[in-house]
Protein backbone atom coordinates (compact mmCIF):
# COMPACT_ATOMS: atom_id res chain seq x y z
CA UNK A 1 0.00 0.00 0.00
CA UNK A 2 1.21 3.39 -0.88
CA UNK A 3 1.26 5.93 1.88
CA UNK A 4 -1.35 8.56 1.37
CA UNK A 5 -0.11 12.09 1.62
CA UNK A 6 -2.51 14.45 3.34
CA UNK A 7 -2.45 18.03 2.29
CA UNK A 8 -4.14 20.66 4.34
CA UNK A 9 -5.71 23.75 2.93
CA UNK A 10 -4.33 27.10 4.03
CA UNK A 11 -6.24 28.90 6.77
CA UNK A 12 -5.75 32.35 5.21
CA UNK A 13 -8.89 32.47 3.02
CA UNK A 14 -11.15 31.50 5.92
CA UNK A 15 -9.48 33.93 8.29
CA UNK A 16 -9.82 36.65 5.64
CA UNK A 17 -13.57 36.05 5.35
CA UNK A 18 -14.10 36.07 9.12
CA UNK A 19 -12.04 39.20 9.71
CA UNK A 20 -13.71 40.98 6.80
CA UNK A 21 -17.12 40.25 8.34
CA UNK A 22 -15.96 41.84 11.58
CA UNK A 23 -14.68 44.85 9.66
CA UNK A 24 -18.01 45.33 7.89
CA UNK A 25 -19.97 45.03 11.12
CA UNK A 26 -17.75 47.53 12.88
CA UNK A 27 -18.07 49.95 9.96
CA UNK A 28 -21.87 49.88 10.15
CA UNK A 29 -21.72 50.65 13.87
CA UNK A 30 -19.19 53.41 13.29
CA UNK A 31 -21.38 54.96 10.57
CA UNK A 32 -24.38 54.88 12.93
CA UNK A 33 -22.48 56.76 15.62
CA UNK A 34 -20.83 59.24 13.27
CA UNK A 35 -24.11 59.99 11.48
CA UNK A 36 -25.64 60.82 14.84
CA UNK A 37 -22.83 63.25 15.51
CA UNK A 38 -22.76 64.94 12.11
CA UNK A 39 -25.78 66.31 10.25
CA UNK A 40 -23.69 66.55 7.08
CA UNK A 41 -22.69 62.89 7.19
CA UNK A 42 -26.24 61.90 8.08
CA UNK A 43 -27.50 63.71 4.96
CA UNK A 44 -24.71 62.24 2.80
CA UNK A 45 -25.72 58.73 3.87
CA UNK A 46 -29.30 59.23 2.67
CA UNK A 47 -28.83 57.24 -0.56
CA UNK A 48 -32.47 56.17 -0.89
CA UNK A 49 -35.25 58.37 0.45
CA UNK A 50 -37.67 55.77 1.89
CA UNK A 51 -34.97 54.21 4.07
CA UNK A 52 -33.14 57.42 4.90
CA UNK A 53 -29.51 57.32 6.06
CA UNK A 54 -29.78 53.62 6.92
CA UNK A 55 -29.19 52.87 3.23
CA UNK A 56 -25.84 54.67 3.31
CA UNK A 57 -24.79 53.24 6.66
CA UNK A 58 -25.29 49.67 5.48
CA UNK A 59 -23.95 50.48 2.02
CA UNK A 60 -20.68 51.79 3.44
CA UNK A 61 -20.49 48.71 5.68
CA UNK A 62 -20.96 46.37 2.72
CA UNK A 63 -18.26 48.21 0.75
CA UNK A 64 -15.88 48.00 3.74
CA UNK A 65 -16.62 44.27 4.12
CA UNK A 66 -16.04 43.58 0.44
CA UNK A 67 -12.82 45.61 0.24
CA UNK A 68 -11.46 44.00 3.41
CA UNK A 69 -12.30 40.55 2.08
CA UNK A 70 -10.65 41.18 -1.29
CA UNK A 71 -7.49 42.66 0.25
CA UNK A 72 -7.12 40.08 3.01
CA UNK A 73 -7.89 37.17 0.68
CA UNK A 74 -5.28 38.37 -1.80
CA UNK A 75 -2.72 38.70 0.99
CA UNK A 76 -3.52 35.40 2.73
CA UNK A 77 -4.85 33.12 -0.03
CA UNK A 78 -2.04 30.59 0.18
CA UNK A 79 -0.85 31.22 3.73
CA UNK A 80 -1.51 29.62 7.05
CA UNK A 81 -2.39 32.38 9.46
CA UNK A 82 -3.35 32.22 13.11
CA UNK A 83 -7.09 31.62 12.68
CA UNK A 84 -7.75 31.98 16.40
CA UNK A 85 -6.23 35.45 16.44
CA UNK A 86 -8.22 36.49 13.34
CA UNK A 87 -11.39 35.13 14.93
CA UNK A 88 -10.76 37.01 18.19
CA UNK A 89 -10.19 40.27 16.30
CA UNK A 90 -13.35 39.68 14.28
CA UNK A 91 -15.32 38.95 17.45
CA UNK A 92 -14.05 42.16 19.06
CA UNK A 93 -15.00 44.15 15.94
CA UNK A 94 -18.48 42.61 15.85
CA UNK A 95 -19.07 43.40 19.53
CA UNK A 96 -17.88 46.99 19.06
CA UNK A 97 -19.98 47.34 15.91
CA UNK A 98 -23.10 46.16 17.72
CA UNK A 99 -22.43 48.41 20.70
CA UNK A 100 -22.07 51.43 18.42
CA UNK A 101 -25.57 50.84 17.02
CA UNK A 102 -27.36 51.03 20.38
CA UNK A 103 -28.88 54.40 21.39
CA UNK A 104 -27.18 54.64 24.80
CA UNK A 105 -23.81 54.34 23.06
CA UNK A 106 -24.29 56.38 19.89
CA UNK A 107 -26.24 58.91 21.96
CA UNK A 108 -22.93 59.83 23.57
CA UNK A 109 -21.81 61.17 20.18
CA UNK A 110 -25.14 62.70 19.13
CA UNK A 111 -25.37 66.33 18.21
CA UNK A 112 -27.54 68.44 20.48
Amino acid sequence: MAAQMQTSKPTGPGAAAVLAAGTGTFTIGLMASLAGASAGLNNALNWYGPTGPLSGKTGVGVVAWLLAWIILHAAWKSKNVNFGRAFNWALALVILGFLLTFPPVFGLFARE
